[in-house]
């Protein structure tokens, strides 16, 4: 059954995850410094930059669903009129396969890996992940941005991911704008009936059998530095590694991946600022940082040469009047910027231990950039 037309039909803006579809953005806060407003009760969207910004809208109208919600057309947001006519989606036209280019090549990228090493073999750090962002050209077609509904149709076609997701909200004076699709597979925060739980990937190989050592080892070594960050804001004793290194399998890819839960402290969860508090523990993601954390963003900050922004981020939502949140680590993650007429990017990294091999991790990071650029791409698959 379609949904029927939503009051806030004149407000820009749609947000779309499993099971839930939001539409017309009312109003967006800096989530450091104005997570106090969740007090206030809505359902927010949340957006999260790497470096440590971030922004939330609240959104008019929430429709859930028992399968993945409908995508929309987030300018019009045309539902169907009253005969029963089906939701409008435009055609996604991507930039063409061969115009995307890398942040770091491979000489650059396999260069930071053995600087990494040998950050490790100095005692400063025991993991870092390093990061690329890949970017292409997409301009706004006559002042209308890339429907980003459209891209997130195709990659739930072709991607399917447990955190998949979107944003688009053109933004005016009231609300800041957003473009951002993700097929997440990474658990970063979920908060329900008082339990904060967290999910971090660590190792990535095409088939199970090109798991490694290396790999246990990385997930093992993240998966405490995720129990350090819990314990920060979860009542003592209650934080627990509920389930390690367990198999998933995605198209194209198997990852491991560990669960950490804990209880969220009462004075955390009735002060005055919870989110501020839950994100000042927890962010950066682990999995996407290093350990120990600090050090490994002084390394990310001197290696990398373009900022990350969304990638890695944080991407879910916040029901302020449920007390629920759903956020995905921002990895598979496209975001459209309107500046330098207009780019569509893509982040892709991999995780360096001093087991590292510098060819194998570039490799890595064309392994998990290869099949979403493809899907995101005019002319199909890229060799």
């Amino acid at each position: 059954m379609r949904p029927e037309r939503p009051a806030s039909a004149g407000l820009a803006g749609a947000a779309w995850f499993h099971g839930v579809h939001a539409s017309g953005a009312v109003e967006s806060i800096d989530l450091r410094t104005q997570a106090h407003r969740l007090r206030d009760g809505g359902f927010w969207v949340v957006v999260g930059h790497f470096e440590g910004p971030a922004r939330a809208w609240r959104f008019a109208e929430v429709a859930r669903f028992d399968t993945a919600a409908p995508t929309f057309d987030s300018d019009a947001r045309a539902l169907g009129d009253d005969a029963g006519s089906t939701v409008q989606r435009p055609a996604w036209v991507g930039p063409a396969a061969a115009d995307w280019v890398s942040s770091m090549d491979a000489t650059r990228y396999q260069d930071a890996v053995e600087h990494v090493r040998a950050e490790i073999r100095a005692g400063e750090v025991y993991q870092v992940n390093v990061c690329r962002v890949l970017s292409a050209p997409l301009p706004a077609v006559d002042g209308t941005q890339p429907p980003a509904s459209a891209l997130g149709s195709i990659l739930d076609a072709g991607n399917a991911a447990p955190f998949s997701g979107g944003i688009q909200v053109p933004g005016d004076d009231r609300v800041a704008p957003a473009w951002v699709v993700s097929a997440s597979p990474e658990l970063f925060l979920r908060l329900a009936d008082g339990k904060v739980t967290s999910a971090p990937i660590k190792g990535t190989a095409t088939v199970p059998s090109g798991l490694t050592t290396k790999d246990e080892a990385e997930n093992v070594m993240i998966t405490d530095l995720v129990r350090n960050d819990l314990q920060r804001v979860c009542e003592p004793g209650t934080v627990e590694v509920t389930h390690l290194l367990e198999l998933q399998e995605h198209p194209g890819l198997v990852h491991l991946v560990s669960t950490v839960a804990g209880e969220l402290r009462a004075e955390v969860a009735t002060g005055t600022d919870p989110w501020g508090e839950i994100l000042d523990a927890l962010y950066p993601p682990a999995s996407v940082s290093g350990a120990p954390k600090f050090a490994a963003l002084r390394v990310i900050g001197e290696l990398e040469p373009v900022p990350r922004g969304p990638y890695c981020g944080a991407f879910g939502w916040i029901d302020a009047d449920a007390n629920r949140a759903e956020l995905a680590v921002a990895i598979r993650t496209f975001w459209w910027d309107p500046g330098d007429g207009g780019r569509l990017n893509f982040g892709t990294g991999a995780g360096i231990t001093w087991g590292s091999d510098a060819v194998a991790e570039w490799r890595e990071t064309e392994l998990k950039a290869r099949r979403l650029i493809s899907l995101a791409s005019t002319g199909g698959w890229m060799s």
